[in-house]
């Protein structure tokens, strides 16, 4: 009986240290909270996320350093991914409009990369206002954009007209699908690849929140859920 017992509790402890390494390395669960990529993503949504793509790091204890410990890829243009948000701990889910060495610029809501007009169907406008353009030295915009300081200078003028800036090495550039209802790198600068998570695989879950999810505690009332939305299952993103 005690042999019994014994190889239950290892059997256990091995499937909970498996199960931790896979979260640590290769999947990872995220819940979509704010319709920042509505109408691809939606509140609610559930993605199971590839961590391996992008390669697999140690964060070093104590210091912004991290030891790659399989080799990765970066983003291509146009992938939607999950990352940590440079200026918090909190994962976020955008889509990389532009890798390093690209030319971003917004032109009233028009995404132009490298000077050519981008096609972007699945993006969304709900604010028919269009914030005009501020004039600013090129020089001191592409700084101010790096620094993350540029929001502070132009306000919310960067949203429908945005650059031009190069995006720096080792840098992506994102944006939400939802743009006129995304905080992305129009405001808050470019995309470090250190703070890369993974790239969603596709919805194992959804649900109906109803409004934003402001923390964990929001998601998991489920006796406020409005609906199950089952026919979102499945959907790779």
């Amino acid at each position: 009986m005690k042999d019994k017992i014994k190889r239950e509790i290892v059997t256990w402890i091995i499937v909970i240290a498996v199960v931790l390494v896979l979260r640590a390395f290769f999947v990872q669960a995220y819940v979509i909270p704010t319709p920042s990529m509505e109408k691809t993503l939606l509140v609610g949504d559930a993605l199971l996320v590839n961590r391996f793509i992008y390669g697999v790091k140690i964060p070093v204890p104590f210091s912004v350093h991290q030891i790659p410990l399989i080799p990765g890829r970066l983003p291509r243009r146009g992938e939607i991914v999950v990352f940590q948000y440079p200026f918090e701990k909190r994962d976020f889910v955008k889509r990389c409009v532009a890798i390093e060495g690209d030319t971003v610029q917004v032109i009233n809501k028009v995404l132009y990369i490298n000077g050519k007009k981008i096609s972007e169907p699945y993006t969304r406008h709900a604010d028919y206002n269009v914030y005009k353009p501020v004039n600013l030295d090129r020089k001191l915009y592409q700084r101010a954009w790096e620094q993350a300081e540029l929001y502070d200078i132009l306000k919310i003028h960067v949203r429908d007209n945005f650059g031009p800036v190069v995006v720096p090495d080792d840098y992506v550039f994102v944006m939400g699908d939802n743009r006129d209802n995304s905080m992305d790198s129009r405001f808050w600068g470019p995309l470090h690849k250190k703070n890369l998570k993974g790239k969603p695989l596709f919805i194992y879950f959804s649900f109906d929140l109803g409004r934003e999810a402001r923390s964990l505690w929001d998601i998991i009332k489920v006796w406020q859920w409005k609906s199950i939305r089952l026919m979102r299952i499945g959907r790779v993103a």
